[in-house]
Order: C-alpha cells, then sequence, then structure tokens
C-alpha cells in the first residue's frame, strides 16, 4: 500500500503550524502524515462476511472561526476478504461519534465501542466507514473543542471524507461514489449539520453525492430545547460544555463564567472540557462536576428564567446551530431514529420538531424506538432508574444501528 510522499507531507504540515491563525488555506480534507494501520478486526468476531481493518487518518481541515485552519484525526474501517461484499466498490459511511469528554480518546482504535459497532453492523458488511474525532481531540492541535458547533462539525466530517477518499485512491480500494451520513447524539446534530452543508453549496453537492442521511437521538432543534430550561440526565456535563464553547466560538455568551455558574465551577469551567487527563466518572468522583443533573447545583438562580424568557445570551447562540429551524429543508433521503424515553435528548424537543416540521417530505422518515427499548430492558430485568441510566447510551443506540442498516442496504 502506498502512502502520501514525506515531501508532500511537510509541506502541509508546515502550513498547519500557526494553528487557529489566519494562515494560509490549506487543501481541506488532505492527509498530513501517511495513514497508519491500527490492527484487524476478524469477521469471526463480528459475526459478518468481511475481516475490517481500521485505519488512522490525520487530516487538514478549517477550525471555528473564519480563517482558521486546522487539522483533525479520524478512524477509518476497510472492509476486505473473499465475499463478494468484501471487494467493492465501497459506499462511505461518515459516521460522527457522540459526546466525548476525554481528549486523547480517539476512533482509530479496536476497542472503542461507538468503532466496534460501526465495525460489526456496517464494515463487516461491505461498508467503509470513516469517523471524526473532531476539532480538540487524538491528533487535532485545535486549542478547544467547538462542541454543539454545526458548522466546524460539518467541515471536520466532510474533510473526513475527501480524507478517506485519499487514502483510498493511495491503496486502490475501490469507491462505489455514494456516501451516507450517520451520528448519534452529538453525532446525530453533526450527520444533520454535514447534510445541512453539503446540500446548501453546489459545489461540495456535486462532490460528495448523499445516497442517505441518518440521525439518531439528534439535538437538532437546540434553540427551542435550551430555550425549555429542561434538566436533562448529563446536565451537568453536556451545558456546561456546550455554554462554554459557544463563549469561545463567539465571544458573546458572558461577560465572566460566574454570571452562569456558581462557585466553584466558575473558576475553572472554562478549561474542564476536554480533559486531557478526566474521564465523566473522575470528573464526578474528584468533584469538578456534581455527581447529579439539577440545574440548581451549578448554575446562578438567574440562568434558567433567563433561558426560558429567552433573554439569555445562550439562546441567541443555541439559535445560531439550530439546524431544524435554520431555514433548510433536507433534499436527500433522511431518517430520524429516537426512543421517545429518552432522558438525555429529549424526544418532545428533538425529533419530534423534526418530524413536525419535515415529517411530509417525501424524503423524510423517522421511527421511535421505545418500544424495542423498553422490551429490552423488560427482558434484562432492568429497573426503572436502570432504564433511565442506561436509555441513552445503552439501550437505544444498537436498535438504531439496526434500524439504519436497514435504511442504508436499500440505498447502497
Amino acid at each position: 500500500m502506498r502512502f502520501v510522499r514525506p515531501a508532500l507531507t511537510a509541506l502541509v504540515v508546515a502550513l498547519l503550524a500557526a494553528c487557529g491563525s489566519d494562515s494560509p488555506n490549506p487543501t481541506t480534507g488532505a492527509l498530513i502524515e501517511p495513514a497508519s494501520t491500527v490492527g484487524t478486526l476478524p469477521k469471526a468476531a463480528l459475526g459478518g462476511a468481511c475481516d475490517v481493518t481500521v485505519v488512522a487518518l490525520n487530516y487538514s481541515t478549517p477550525g471555528a472561526k473564519a480563517g482558521q485552519f486546522s487539522n483533525a484525526s479520524a478512524g477509518m474501517l476497510v472492509p476486505s476478504g473473499t465475499d463478494a461484499a468484501c471487494k467493492g466498490p465501497f459506499p462511505i459511511i461518515a459516521y460522527s461519534r457522540g459526546t466525548e469528554v476525554s481528549k486523547p480518546r480517539t476512533m482509530a482504535s479496536l476497542t472503542d465501542g461507538e468503532m466496534q459497532g460501526m465495525a460489526k453492523f456496517f464494515a463487516t458488511a461491505g461498508y467503509i466507514v470513516v469517523a471524526t474525532d473532531y476539532l480538540g481531540f487524538a491528533k487535532s492541535n485545535y486549542p478547544f473543542h467547538p462542541y454543539l458547533h454545526a458548522d466546524s462539525e460539518a467541515t471536520a466530517v466532510i474533510d473526513s471524507i475527501r480524507a478517506a477518499r485519499a487514502y483510498a485512491a493511495l491503496g486502490s480500494i475501490p469507491l462505489s461514489g455514494k456516501v451516507m451520513l450517520y451520528g448519534y447524539s452529538q453525532g446525530g446534530h453533526s450527520s444533520l449539520a454535514t447534510q445541512r452543508a453539503i446540500e446548501s453549496s453546489a459545489a461540495i453537492k456535486a462532490e460528495i453525492a448523499i445516497a442517505a442521511a441518518g440521525h439518531g437521538a439528534a439535538p437538532g432543534a437546540l434553540g427551542v430545547a435550551m430555550r425549555s430550561g429542561a434538566e436533562i440526565a448529563g446536565g451537568q456535563f453536556f451545558i456546561p460544555y456546550l455554554i462554554t464553547a459557544w463563549q469561545k466560538v463567539y465571544g458573546d455568551v458572558y461577560t465572566t463564567p460566574s454570571e452562569i455558574f456558581k462557585a466553584p465551577y466558575a473558576s475553572y469551567i472554562e478549561d474542564l472540557l476536554p480533559s486531557a487527563t478526566e474521564t465523566y466518572t473522575t470528573l464526578v468522583t474528584s468533584g469538578k462536576l456534581p455527581a447529579t443533573t439539577y440545574n440548581d447545583l451549578m448554575f446562578q438562580p438567574t440562568f434558567v428564567p433567563a433561558l426560558q424568557a429567552g433573554t439569555s445570551a445562550v439562546i441567541r447562540a443555541a439559535q445560531r446551530n439550530d439546524l431544524v429551524n435554520s431555514g433548510w429543508n433536507p433534499s436527500s433521503q433522511t431518517r430520524f431514529c429516537a426512543g421517545s424515553g429518552d432522558p438525555t435528548v429529549l424526544y418532545a424537543t428533538a425529533q419530534k420538531l423534526a418530524i413536525d416540521k419535515w415529517g411530509t417530505l417525501p424524503n423524510v422518515t423517522s421511527r421511535d424506538v421505545d418500544p424495542e427499548v423498553q422490551a429490552t430492558a423488560a427482558a434484562q430485568g432492568l429497573t426503572q432508574i436502570q432504564v433511565l441510566g442506561a436509555y441513552h447510551g445503552t439501550l437505544a443506540p444498537p436498535v438504531c444501528l439496526l434500524d439504519m442498516r436497514a435504511y442504508f442496504d436499500a440505498r447502497r
């Protein structure tokens, strides 16, 4: 297998040396170092037709602000084997992962749970999968992660597709030209943002043909969701994450963190997420974030009322990243999947609003997987508290993956 030439690598690395500055625009999606093989997942372990090779990519992509250019890394799953499905030409699935707080995490991994799921449901059946790590994670030099920032999510995914195509061309891996999009949770917002970005640009639409787009538990209506002021499971992670990220992108969400956050959180919250050393568990056990989601533990008493009144600058930032109410309508074949009992991405302010807006379009369909989630929970003997804890991250994702597999198979 051939790799990019060292001279080209050195040139692009030099262009990226001033991360986040107004440096000359490199070719976005270009590989900036030779791709590397991480290892292989055997088809026997995946229960499918193909062995799956995991490849690590590092590519150029814009930052979150105009004129900025940086890099992002990604994992790529490549099928191989004697079965006809393993020989190509292959469609590409661009996968957007869910929320992560650990900065070192990469999708170029043999053991990552989300990547294993994509290998089991898709790559071993003859799909190439490319999954970005996003800005600010793994090999990315970007100084922060612009969490739930639609534009930079979209460029990171679009450039991962370009990087995957570049790697395929170097290795003479046959591609069908078809591209599918899928993401879950934050990834659902990211995949929806990517679909909007591609469909809204004639040039990108001509370059990347979306055969189908799927969005799992997608918080697409962020303006409405944030204005509700509702408490959500995991809110002690997700809400500070998006507020501080939007402040770093826009600079006008607050003047000082103490306007929104109580002590002691206000003193360090801006630099907390993502973390080079912490995980979800250690953030709580160390006391850096509370163990429960109640809004009054972290936030000033004026915060939720200001959200509900629409006077908080957080609402303005949320509306900038609200995809359902952005004036765009999906034109590709589009599928939404979520569970109406999800306590983290609330159905009423997420999938329901998307379907209320787009459900009459002939290219848009949806599924509520709550019956399957509840049946699985009952079969496992889970209590209601256990169901709430496992719903968003454990019980619903595989049901949506099965649903998307059937949806994509019909369009590959």
